[in-house]
């Protein structure tokens, strides 16, 4: 049966693979060449297919072979990589979770700082709009939207979400926008840029509208493209296609180099947000805290309550 092959097997048929010899298999592996025969032997006869073809020295994989070797070898480099972490290697790694929002548009660049300032510290990123995996207790770290509070996490406000439409300058201009006073109703009538709500709290355009407009005048619209992803709504935008909702804390760079430009006066507080948190039943490493402190604005770790309006 497949399950019963000893895994060293595997071991040995890379090494042959990668040498195509052996004798040079068996000296890395330090056995001798007709232990390393016997193993591929065995492996063939528990698959029920030759593995190579002997002429004289020379050996070749045959078609079988060549699929388990591309099999073998990607599940080997994949053990390889997952090994790194447990190695001692003098450098510390430090894990962060968001949501891809957050990591392209706000935390992205400010991990690069981050590594240049502090080269004996590797970072590793996991980026996911699932909550389940932004909140998994693996993450030293993780920027969780939320309302304040969070039963495994301590968390400290970034920012309060705060919605506005936002386009490039280049739109504005193309369609003759008066950004001070345009109204509800003309911002309906532009080239709305939407996109999915992947969380039941996530603000869209529909309840944008519902929110900041009078009920008896509730513009009725139409989005001109919907987005799968909020990132690609705010590229899109960036590139001049229309309108889309800007989370203020989240393009404040984009917003003071003049990239997008907000289109009326009309804000929304939601009374969600985004917040740093820390593992409540874990002690931070010092590279962990030194990244807290770096996002944080060197405020120590403890648990805040919900973010201003």
């Amino acid at each position: 049966m497949l399950e019963r092959i000893p895994l060293e097997a595997f071991r040995v048929f890379d090494a042959a693979c990668r040498h195509m010899n052996f004798s040079r298999a068996g000296r890395e592996l330090a056995i001798t060449q007709a232990a390393v025969s016997r193993r591929i032997k065995t492996l063939e006869d528990h698959l029920g297919a030759p593995l190579f073809t002997r002429r004289g020295k020379n050996l070749e994989l045959t078609a079988a072979g060549e699929r388990l070797f591309r099999r073998v070898r990607a599940s080997l480099d994949y053990l390889e990589e997952s090994l790194e972490p447990f190695r001692a290697t003098g450098t510390q790694t430090v894990s962060i979770a968001a949501s891809g929002a957050v990591s392209h548009l706000w935390l992205g660049r400010r991990l690069r700082d981050f590594g240049k300032a502090h080269p004996g510290i590797s970072l590793r990123l996991l980026t996911s709009d699932a909550p389940a995996d932004l909140a998994a207790e693996s993450n030293d770290l993780v920027i969780l939207y939320a309302a304040g509070e969070h039963p495994r996490w301590n968390l400290t406000p970034l920012m309060p979400e705060v919605l506005v439409p936002v386009a490039a300058p280049e739109y504005i201009a193309a369609r003759g926008i008066n950004v001070d006073t345009v109204g509800i109703d003309e911002i309906a009538g532009l080239d709305l840029i939407d996109y999915d709500r992947f969380n039941a709290h996530w603000v869209s355009f529909r309840q944008w509208f519902q929110q900041v407009a009078d009920d008896r005048r509730r513009p009725r619209f139409a989005p001109r493209y919907t987005f799968s992803t909020y990132v690609m709504a705010m590229d899109a935008a960036l590139k001049g296609d229309g309108v889309t909702l800007g989370s203020l804390g989240l393009i404040e760079e984009d917003l003071a180099e003049g990239r997008l430009v907000p289109v009326g006066p009309r804000r929304l507080t939601t009374g969600y947000g985004y917040y740093l948190g820390t593992p409540r039943h874990r002690t931070l490493s010092n590279e962990a805290t030194s990244l807290y402190l770096a996002l944080s604005g060197d405020r120590m770790p403890q648990t805040y309550g919900p973010l201003p309006a």
